[in-house]
């Protein structure tokens, strides 16, 4: 197969750069609600023309690749569309406005953020997944945030430090477990020496945060006050229906995958809403037939868009609900993301870019540099967490042999980067999934996701300082082969 060479291989993503450029400029926050996905596949068509007709690929090959990358994407998808359907039952149900209750009664508002990071850190621990952290605790810590009067940018970017700082350093994330296997390293080898660089992240966030806490000005007593009985006269509160989020980590704890442990999880909370919440099922459905308003309960819970008038304005904002119907747009720009990245890998456009890298590779710093360059570099362009642990983790493994560097290093680096980096690009698959749940736009809680772009900063500083750098027996370097370069 013909090579494309780097100017080639930057076409497409000149066209993606501008395409989005002038969507931003246009649509603003809204830029993911078509134009992005437009502007994904016009460079995924871009990089299919070039490589059909001046790299004289078969179109075969961009269709399987695409088919093969659809593959391993679409159980997110699946896992999106649950995360959906249980965000809409727990709110309906009073599993979540329990959670805020609780939360804003034992909580002090001063410290609120820096618990808001520190239970999903231990959540996403325990679940292996940011995702899951993000569209259960998460929704509700942002809530009862909301109402204390703390800026939704430090409450999404609080929740996200920690379910990303769970999902790296889990034993039970995926992520955690590509990168490991990948670079050739035990698990708990590789969730060990991710702690050199989690920790430092771990206690600036830490700090910052309980700054923060103490810092920005939150609403007073007697309004935190009339929105806690705000939301007691719209919602049924009882501790009993914390039994639903207890069996979700009791699942968790048993492996249950995580599409069955979200599906079961949904649906409890919409077949308890029909008992816990009865006049929030009379706004959902008018019908005399019990059995009748029993389905259509479940139904339109875990699948449509439901508003609930409770009276009060801030809580009938928390209460909105859409279900799997409001996934639909973040599966969209998810099956474009596919599209772009699988045309780029047929068209070996990514592997040309990442050999470019190479050369920039003189000592450990540069090494550690140019992989989190790398992989945030295939998170911008190919738009999804799981291609940019696979691709630059291939591309660099041998580089990492032969300079001697333990595979330890990389599997590090590509947590530090790939893992974490994933959700601060606006059309990333994690992003556009967490900006989805939250209903917080990427770019309004970037500035405050700080475990996210603190921790590729760190992995370069301990690299220059060469702190527990591991080594092993440097490999001789092979003859190269020649290839045909198309400019």
């Amino acid at each position: 197969m013909k090579k494309p060479g780097l100017l080639l291989s930057l076409v497409p993503v000149i066209v993606l750069i501008f395409v989005l450029t002038v969507g931003v400029r246009i649509f603003g926050e809204d830029v993911t609600s078509g134009p992005s996905q437009i502007a994904l596949i016009l460079a995924a068509i871009t990089t299919c023309i070039i490589g059909v007709y001046k790299l004289k690929i078969p179109w075969e090959v961009f269709e399987e690749s695409i088919g093969e990358n659809m593959k391993k994407t679409s159980s997110a998808i699946y896992i999106l569309l649950m995360i959906g359907a249980l965000t809409s039952t727990w709110m309906l149900s009073g599993v979540v406005p329990t959670m805020i209750y609780y939360g804003l009664k034992l909580i002090n508002p001063s410290v609120f953020v820096v618990v808001s990071f520190l239970l999903c850190a231990i959540v996403s621990v325990l679940a292996g997944s940011s995702w899951t952290t993000v569209g259960t605790i998460g929704v509700a810590m942002l809530s009862a945030g909301q109402i204390i009067g703390i800026p939704v940018g430090w409450l999404a970017g609080s929740i996200i430090s920690g379910a990303y700082l769970g999902d790296k350093i889990s034993p039970l994330s995926d992520t955690t477990n590509l990168s490991a296997s990948i670079a050739g390293v035990d698990l708990y080898k590789h969730v060990k020496y991710m702690m050199i660089t989690t920790i430092p992240a771990l206690v600036i966030c830490l700090i910052v945060y309980t700054i923060v806490g103490f810092v920005i000005p939150v609403s007073s007593t007697f309004e935190i006050g009339a929105q806690m009985e705000a939301l007691k006269g719209s919602f049924n509160i009882s501790l009993w229906l914390m039994l639903i989020p207890c069996a979700t980590i009791f699942m968790i704890i048993k492996k249950i995958p995580p599409f069955l442990t979200l599906f079961i999880s949904a649906f409890l909370g919409a077949v308890v809403a029909f008992w816990a919440q009865p006049h929030i099922i009379e706004q959902i459905t008018d019908t005399s037939s019990e059995f009748t308003a029993f389905c259509i309960t479940i139904l339109k819970m875990m699948s449509s868009e439901i508003d609930i008038e409770t009276g009060n304005t801030l809580i009938n904002t928390l209460t909105s609900t859409k279900g799997m119907f409001g996934m639909v747009n973040t599966v969209w720009i998810i099956i474009c993301v596919i599209s772009l990245g699988g045309s780029l890998s047929a068209c070996g456009m990514i592997q040309t870019i990442t050999e470019k890298m190479l050369r920039f590779m003189k000592n450990t710093a540069s090494i550690v540099a140019s992989t989190v360059f790398t992989c945030i570099f295939c998170n911008i362009i190919l738009a999804d967490q799981y291609m940019a642990i696979l691709l630059p983790g291939k591309m660099f493994s041998e580089a990492y042999r032969k300079k001697g560097y333990a595979p330890e290093l990389l599997s590090r680096t590509l947590e530090d980067s790939a893992t974490v980096s994933s959700v601060l690009i606006p059309w990333n698959t994690c992003a556009v999934a967490q900006a989805g749940v939250l209903g917080v736009a990427t770019m309004t809680y970037f500035p405050f996701a700080i475990f996210c772009f603190v921790t590729p900063i760190i992995a370069i500083i301990i690299a220059a300082v060469g702190y527990k750098i591991h080594r092993i027996p440097i490999e001789q370097p092979e003859s190269p082969v020649p290839e045909t370069i198309i400019y």
